[in-house]
């Protein structure tokens, strides 16, 4: 059973003091950032030798430690990294309390090019960042990150998880992110259309990468007709050749307008929005991408009045979270393939919520984890 952290005072190093500094209007805007996610701290690194600047936002430590994978992106703004740093850390604590796992919500981003600004010294000068919290934040990969990134943080911390199977970790989390993933789809396709069945339904997945590329080899070994796209072509290509998909545009217009069974956004967050949802024609939402809804409250009601059944994504993706999860309490891999399976059962009780309730699935999935969350306060 994993130990819930107390809240510490971070201590940043002398030298990377000024970095901070950036005047009473920003600090204003972070701390109101926040309380309106409700967050427990953040934290803000910077390593002038490497070129680090990251952000560390640990949202909750009710349920134990906050753990969360490290994203490396190009962001347009300090701004910008600093409110996917927020949403992300708030899904995970969202996403542990629904999967019934023993851990708070955390999140990193460090702001550069995954294809060019990598090198052991940022990830080490980041890892020595996750040392300094003394546990209360577990690092993982995510988008930008791989395996061998987390090899370097963890020469200097061994709070981390994700690393190699030779290093005595669970490797790379996006197949069981994957499985799960698949297992939610088949529950959709189930109360949709009375059967699980994949073969020759359709689906569109946005997106590619670990997880996208995992799920399509999943879903074409059910017999599902597959159209991908993503932003790099090379990837869409080695979907058509390995599996027969067809190619999409990745323009927003051409993917949300498909006329499939099931669309799988399995890239970056915010893709349901005032623009797309109007344009959607399948029945069912369910992918890996975190923070889908560019505006919880308001875009969640406005799928469901179209009728179209949202696989809320912090209860659908949560196969890679167990599968570090498992990685820390040492547990078999076959307990992290179980309850990755059992995640369509978890999306089934939610729509049974929903439906019971008349609500949206956003909603039934967030009063999960509240009543859980509330428990362990009380």
């Amino acid at each position: 059973m994993l130990r819930m952290m107390e809240p510490v005072a971070t201590q940043v190093p002398e030298e990377h003091r000024e970095a901070e500094k950036t005047g009473p209007e920003r600090g204003t805007q972070t701390f109101s950032a926040m309380s309106k996610y409700g967050h427990e701290s953040v934290l803000f690194c910077s390593d002038k030798k490497t070129g680090l600047r990251a952000i560390i936002a640990i949202h909750s430590t009710v349920l134990g430690p906050a753990l969360g994978g490290l994203r490396m992106w190009s962001y347009q703004s300090e701004a910008a990294a600093l409110e996917d740093a927020l949403r992300l850390s708030r899904g995970m604590t969202y996403k542990a309390a629904v999967a019934g796992l023993d851990l708070g919500g955390g999140k990193a981003v460090i702001i550069g090019d995954p294809e060019q600004d990598k090198t052991p010294g940022l990830f080490r000068a980041f890892g020595r960042y996750v040392e300094m919290l003394g546990g209360r934040y577990i690092t993982a990969e995510d988008v930008g990150t791989q395996v061998g990134d987390m090899a370097y943080i963890h020469q200097e911390t061994s709070h981390v998880t994700g690393i190699s199977e030779a290093e005595g970790g669970s490797g790379d989390p996006s197949p069981i992110t994957a499985l799960g993933v698949l297992s939610g789809i088949k529950t959709c396709l189930d109360v949709v259309y009375g059967s699980p069945d994949l073969n020759d339904k359709r689906v569109a997945i946005q997106g590619v990468g670990k997880v996208g590329a995992a799920l399509a080899e999943l879903l074409h070994g059910e017999g599902a007709q597959l159209f991908v796209c993503d932003i790099d072509p090379e990837r869409t290509q080695a979907m058509v050749d390995a599996f027969g998909a067809t190619a999409v545009s990745d323009d927003a217009t051409c993917f949300f307008e498909l006329d499939v069974d099931v669309l799988a956004p399995c890239a970056l967050g915010g893709v349901l929005n005032d623009q797309t949802i109007p344009k959607l024609r399948a029945p069912i939402i369910a992918g890996a991408a975190n923070n889908q809804l560019q505006n919880e409250a308001r875009h969640s009601q406005a799928l469901a009045k179209r009728g179209i059944l949202y696989a809320p994504d912090y209860v659908i993706n949560a196969g890679g979270l167990i599968n570090v999860y498992s990685e820390i309490e040492k547990t078999p891999h076959s307990l992290a393939l179980k309850r990755a399976r059992a995640i369509g059962e978890t999306v089934r009780r939610v729509i049974e919520i929903a439906q019971a309730e008349g609500i949206c699935t956003y909603e039934a999935a967030q009063r999960l984890a509240d009543e859980r969350l509330a428990a362990a306060r009380a």
